[in-house]
Formats: structure tokens, sequence, C-alpha cells
């Protein structure tokens, strides 16, 4: 399935094709081969992004989750800005256009999903946003057997929405479920103008471009709800830690790892990240999973699996 995250400002995926996890295009020079495999190159991306996302759930009592995103989006497209000096000649009006929509998508995504997580436990919260991307997937199929996988994601959503005991699925702010799933949706659009990024810019210029629109976007929201609170220290600091976990280093590591695995292998491990999601909030956040949850979270990602393993098969018989 398209991924994670928080998943989540993810990486550009690539042009050829829009149901696979968003990736970083071939950028900036000087990352040192890894002597790690590639798929614990790719878990530990994911692990990144998500212990990333529980750590801003530690810090929005303070900063809120409008100011988390703020600091989060502006310490990523700093660092982004530094590491991949992009030009800004030579561009046509339509390159623009596209970077602008990328980073509208990209500050869209986060901020939705940063809303959610302050409402409703991570795992949750990210099972609802990864639908987003499994949606685009089936959509861009067109064949009967992703009706089959989008039945499946369909009956962890009932399951998750029927369950009402304990702090389950059922129990869900409306409103942060709600947040959730338009973080999906924004995914998608991320998608989708990520691919289309990546074939106008080169390396890593657009992603760069496209976080520094994210980051003025989300400004003033940020400043209207933290407001002096952005400029405290320590909450300085932990949305540093926030935007290393959640964006540079996964996209370091899933540089490293796409260099070595397939695009669709790729996918496929990313799929893992609503458990993932369930297992950070578990440990830094204390939200309980009972077994219905697991198993709601389970039939999304099987559908997420599924919806690529098609989608390979597709391409490779054409």
């Amino acid at each position: 399935m398209p991924a994670t995250s928080p998943k989540s400002d993810r990486a550009a995926p690539a042009p050829a094709d829009l149901t696979t996890t968003p990736a970083l295009p071939t950028t900036a020079a000087g990352v040192a081969p890894s002597r790690f495999g590639p798929v614990a190159l790719v878990i530990a991306a994911g692990i990144s992004v998500q212990f990333g996302a529980a750590l801003a759930v530690k810090i929005m009592p303070g900063a809120g989750a409008a100011g988390v995103v703020t600091l989060r989006l502006a310490a990523a497209a700093l660092v982004l800005l530094v590491l991949c000096r992009p030009k800004v000649r030579g561009y046509s009006r339509a390159d623009w256009g596209t970077v602008v929509a990328f980073g509208v998508a990209m500050a869209g995504m986060n901020g939705l999903f940063y809303q959610s997580i302050d409402r409703i436990p991570l795992g949750p919260a990210v099972t609802l946003e990864v639908l987003g991307p499994l949606v685009l997937s089936v959509v861009v199929s067109r064949r009967l057997v992703s009706l089959l996988w989008a039945g499946l994601a369909l009956a962890g959503v009932v399951l998750l929405a029927g369950h009402g005991g304990g702090s389950g699925f059922g129990g869900l702010d409306p409103l942060g479920a709600a947040f959730a799933l338009g973080a999906g949706a924004m995914w998608a659009a991320y998608i989708v103008f990520s691919a289309r990024t990546g074939r106008r810019f080169p390396q890593a210029d657009g992603l760069a471009l496209a976080m520094a629109v994210a980051a003025v976007l989300s400004l003033p929201l940020g400043v209207v709800e933290a407001g002096s609170a952005l400029l405290v220290p320590s909450t300085l600091a932990l949305g540093f830690g926030v935007a290393v976990l959640s964006s540079v280093l996964p996209y370091t590591l899933e540089l490293l790892a796409l260099r070595r695995v397939p695009a669709p292998t790729f996918a496929i491990l990313m799929s893992l990240e609503p458990a993932i999601a369930a297992t950070a909030g578990f440990l830094v956040l204390h939200q309980a999973m009972s077994a219905i949850d697991a198993l709601a979270i389970a039939l999304v990602i099987a559908a997420s699996m599924g919806a690529v393993r098609s989608q390979t098969r597709k391409a490779a018989a054409a």
C-alpha cells in the first residue's frame, strides 16, 4: 500500500507508479551505502516516523496540534533546504503550480493527521489514514480483484467502528476519526503531486521546495494556536526532534532501502505502519489495544498488501 504516515510527510513516489509508497527520487548525493539490510532500513524508517508522531503527542498540550505541525514542517524544511540547496530559477509556471500543490497536500496531510492524533489513539488514526492511499490504489488498478481488497479494508473499518469496549475503535472521537480520514484523502493527493513534482524537479529539489511551501502555509495556524509557546526552548527542541524522527531520518533510511529493494516490496513493507503506530502508541503513550483492535488493523494491513501485490502483477503482465 502507498505509505505512512504521519506518516506523516513522506518522500516522493516513483513517477511511474502512483500506487507505490512515496519514496524519494534519486536525491542528495553523499549518502553512504548502508551495512544494514533493506528490510531493516524500511522497518527502521517506519519506527522512526511513528515514534516521532508519538513524541509529537507528548508536546501537543504545550504547543497544540497546529503548533507541532508548524515546528515539524519548519524544521524539516530548513534541514532539506540546507542539504538540497534547490535552485529557484529556470522553472515554468506549471512547474511552480505543481510544487505548490504538492506543498498544499503536504500541509493538509500533516495538519489533519496531527489534529487526529490529538483526539484519538495513534494506531487507529494511522489505520484510518492509510485508507486514502488504499482507495487510490484500487481506483488506479481498475481490476475486479481490487474490490476484494477494498472490501477487506472496509471490514476492518466496520469492525473498528463497531467495537465500543474500553479505549477501542468504537469509542473514537468522531471529529478525530474524520480528521484521520481527511488526512488519508490528502495523502492520496500527496502521492499524485509528489510523483508529478519528481518528474519536474531534479533530485530532491521539489521536495525541499514543497516542504517550504507547507511550512509557510502552516505557520499562521501554528502562531494563532500556540503563540509564544513556539519559542519556548524545550518546545523548539522537541519540535526539532519530531522533524528529525518523522521526516529527515526516514527519508535517509528509505533512500538507502530503495537503492537495494524493488518499489513494490518497499510498499508492502510500508503497509506495516499501522501496526508500528499501534506499538508506538502502546509503548510511548500507553494506549492499550485489544484483540479486536489488532484484528481491525490486521485486516487493513492485509488489504493494503494485497492491493500492492495485485498492482505489481498487473504491471508485470503488461
